[in-house]
């Protein structure tokens, strides 16, 4: 067995480290079309978990489900000043609806379309053409919709699951009589991501209001969860906003009140993508490959049958079945627990090593010696790889659920633990310099200072390469001057080196 798994390993090489994980994990590939990937069958079913619990929780919020066109006419982006400049430079533009040969027998577009249509970066403009048309009263408020649905933005630098000039992704648009509400709303949709983050995906994330100069386009007030990846560096997992009556004014979204007057509704949108995918192998992977928390994990067990003989096949294969359908009819946090049997005509070594490197959190082997004994011999993806488990066969099945429980919150304890030791709590303009010095140390972490909402900030910090994250809402009143504009302010914020 080689001594590690992936290589280059992540201190040698962390961006080329991530690909050979997603590669050895079987999870993408680059597709012919620049910017775009292939998400290959792990991978989606990674996503499909994913959407899977996220749309059960904003359901139970009283959401529901629709879908709009991916193409969105210019004028309504137009609509909205501040939402079209701060997307359009990423914008993909379709011109013309046909193609005909040329006279060297190319194809080539004709039928130029009489407004061009821009590929959906996002659906604020479409969706709220809709809602001008459905709201009329306050009896038709509020309004809670989520799409899935995929978007394109014109990536210039790549990288699959991160940034991809198509992914796919979840958008929540809503719309409410007050303002009241549709903060509410932000916040409540900021929980919820924040939870989904640190219980299913096993990542821990600071949850807070981004400075202005990173607000979404148009938006009033932008939320965010930000997680840690193991080279130090942010990686906004989520966001939520809180649009004010923006895009309400701009698309004439109005309802009759209580008193029979005419208003604007307050909106709102807050979404995830693929991109959780990404986070989800720089906060947990290792030098051997993908970790999966065993929430996320399409095969939470596999069983590994061990046999020479036609004898000993039969006899551990028989075994293999029935201990599958035990921990088949055994839950997990409410769900069946997910178990295949790997029977594959391959090397016990090589399947153990596939295994590993698609992170599958507990490997079970059995051989004529276990069954012998009546034991099986257990393998987790958060330990070290020689390191085993023997436990009597017929108390596995009652104790599955307790040790997947056990792999969940190993995960998240070790991605605690790591956040917590590459974090810093800073007072001096000095300090700042020095944490973030690549000549002193290879990864930063995050540092947690005084810095007002102010231009003069991101001015500042531009030359480290670093930017304000969030301010948790979460940590307690922390009064203090900002380290740049002596400016007062009352709580912390994160700054870091982001994706």
């Amino acid at each position: 067995m080689p001594k590690n798994g992936i290589s280059p390993t992540r201190k040698e090489d962390y961006p080329e480290w991530y690909q050979q994980v997603v590669r050895a994990g079987e999870l993408a590939e680059s597709s012919p079309v620049r910017g775009c990937m292939v998400i290959k069958p792990h991978g989606f079913a990674i996503w499909e978990l994913m959407q899977g619990i996220l749309d059960g929780m904003f359901k139970s919020t009283g959401h529901k489900n629709a879908y709009f066109p991916l193409f969105i006419p210019l004028s309504y982006l137009e609509q909205e000043a501040q939402h079209v400049e701060g997307f359009a430079k990423e914008c993909a533009v379709v011109t013309h609806h046909r193609l005909e040969l040329d006279a060297d027998g190319r194809l080539v577009p004709k039928g130029k379309l009489e407004e061009p249509l821009v590929v959906r970066p996002t659906s604020e403009t479409i969706i709220g053409a809709m809602y001008a048309k459905w709201i009329q009263s306050w009896r038709d408020l509020p309004v809670l919709i989520n799409q899935w649905a995929n978007v394109v933005r014109w990536e210039m630098r790549p990288r699959v699951f991160l940034r991809t000039a198509e992914f796919l992704w979840q958008e929540g648009h809503t719309a409410h009589a007050t303002e009241e509400e549709a903060i509410q709303e932000t916040l409540q949709m900021l929980d919820i991501y924040a939870t989904f983050a640190e219980q299913d995906l096993a990542i821990p994330v600071w949850k807070g209001p981004k400075p202005s100069s990173e607000r979404f386009p148009g938006a009033v007030e932008t939320y965010s969860i930000e997680a840690m990846m193991q080279d130090g560096k942010a990686l906004q997992a989520g966001t939520s906003h809180f649009l004010g009556q923006n895009f309400a004014k701009a698309q004439n979204i109005t309802f009759t009140d209580k008193t029979s007057q005419e208003a604007f509704c307050w909106t709102t949108s807050w979404g995830v993508s693929t991109r959780l995918i990404g986070g989800l192998i720089m906060t947990h992977a290792d030098d051997d490959g993908l970790v999966l928390p065993p929430r996320i994990a399409p095969e939470q067990i596999v069983l590994l049958p061990i046999y020479r003989s036609d004898e000993d096949q039969a006899s551990v294969m028989n075994c293999c079945h029935k201990l599958k359908d035990q921990l088949e009819q055994s839950q997990w946090r409410n769900e069946n627990i997910r178990v295949t049997i790997d029977d594959r005509d391959l090397r016990g070594g090589d399947k153990v090593w596939q295994h590993f490197k698609q992170g599958v959190p507990v490997r079970v082997e059995i051989g004529p010696r276990d069954l012998a004994a009546g034991t099986v011999s257990i393998a987790r993806r958060d330990e070290p790889p020689k390191q085993k488990l023997t436990m009597p066969l017929e108390d596995f099945p009652k104790k599955a659920a307790d040790l997947l429980e056990s792999v969940q919150a190993n995960v998240l304890k070790k991605a605690v633990d790591f956040r917590d030791s590459h974090s810093s709590r800073i007072d001096t303009k000095a300090e700042v310099s020095e944490f973030f010095d690549v000549s002193q140390q290879d990864t930063a972490g995050f540092a947690y200072v005084h810095v007002a909402d102010d231009p003069a900030v991101a001015e500042a910090l531009d030359p480290l390469k670093v930017t304000v994250r969030c301010t948790p809402m979460d940590w307690d009143e922390d009064p203090g001057k900002c380290l740049y504009t002596g400016k007062s302010v009352s709580r912390r914020s994160v700054i870091s080196r982001s994706y």
